[in-house]
């Protein structure tokens, strides 16, 4: 025998219904051999600098990505609860300690999705410390990655999406557009800037003719996506029907400036808003609603009242 080393390791343990807290000591003995002078431990728990078991960790990343609770108030949090000496530059460090040891697990479920055939991404404003910035988030239906930036640049979306070939669904932020794969641009947020633009101009005929338009050539879509799902076997003879609504729509000429304007927004985003029609399984939309908030816009144009797909 050749050396011992103790250590007590702060931890918790979860368990239905409760969350205790719970020290351990580990006790290793090292030893030597007498013949080959190999050295090896009795036990194969290997001790790090931390005092803080894994279990304290999960329970700090919990609280602060999912609770959303500041490491300032999660430190007298933990203190109150368990009497752990917390402070929150301990915190800071164990937090930075897990992103350091998840960036492995980070760049696999970067390259799932980058070799994926689906995902959705959008972004969304954070404020850290009173600062401006931007969250990125790109997912398909069983990983998600989130990026933080400090600007909402393009080149964040550009650099995930360098290498993925398969189908992007998003809002019409135009850092997307630039992105050399399928697109599907998100009809909910389409349908949202139709609406409003009734609302603005309610006596606005061209307008109105517009959105009706488009409703009546998405209803039948919904009801086969409803009876089949997302199939381009029962999709793809809805590509008639896009086809002369487009025919339609860009050989009237409009007078006010807001039916141009949606007219020349259809046309642009033609080969991007029917995507769901040649590949399978591409929802139409880049987030999922309720339908409970699609009854509280009762009074809202016909196609608003229509099912979103789960």
């Amino acid at each position: 025998m050749n050396g011992r080393d103790r250590r007590n390791v702060i931890d918790m343990r979860f368990s239905d219904g409760w969350v205790r807290r719970w020290v351990i000591r580990y006790i290793v003995d090292w030893y030597k051999c007498g013949g080959c002078g190999s050295w090896f431990a009795s036990d194969n728990y290997r001790l790090d600098k931390s005092r803080y078991g894994a279990n304290v960790v999960a329970y700090i990343i919990y609280n602060i990505i999912e609770v959303h609770i500041s490491q300032y108030k999660l430190s007298h949090i933990i203190q109150k609860m368990f009497a752990y000496p917390l402070s929150q530059q301990t915190i800071h460090r164990m937090v930075r300690r897990a992103a350091d040891k998840y960036q492995e697990t980070f760049e696999e479920i970067r390259q799932r999705l980058s070799q994926g055939k689906l995902i959705h991404a959008d972004e969304t404003h954070v404020s850290v410390k009173g600062t401006n910035s931007y969250v990125w988030v790109f997912t398909s239906m069983e990983d998600v990655v989130y990026i933080w930036s400090q600007t909402r640049e393009g080149f964040t979306a550009a650099n995930f999406l360098k290498d993925f070939g398969g189908v992007l669904v998003s809002d019409f932020y135009s850092a997307y557009g630039s992105i050399n794969c399928p697109q599907q641009k998100c009809l909910i947020h389409l349908m949202r800037d139709l609406n409003s633009d009734i609302l603005k101009e309610p006596f606005n005929d061209e307008i109105k003719g517009i959105v009706q338009g488009f409703a009546t050539l998405l209803k039948p879509m919904i009801d086969t996506i409803d009876r089949f799902g997302l199939k381009t076997h029962f999709l793809r003879k809805h590509k008639m029907a896009v086809a002369r609504f487009y025919d339609a729509l860009l050989c009237r000429r409009y007078d006010s400036g807001l039916a141009q304007k949606t007219q020349e927004r259809l046309k642009k985003n033609r080969t991007r808003l029917f995507t769901f029609l040649e590949y399978d399984n591409v929802p139409r939309e880049s987030r999922v609603l309720p339908e409970s908030w699609l009854r509280r816009r009762a009074g809202m144009p016909p196609f608003y009242r229509c099912p979103v797909v789960r």
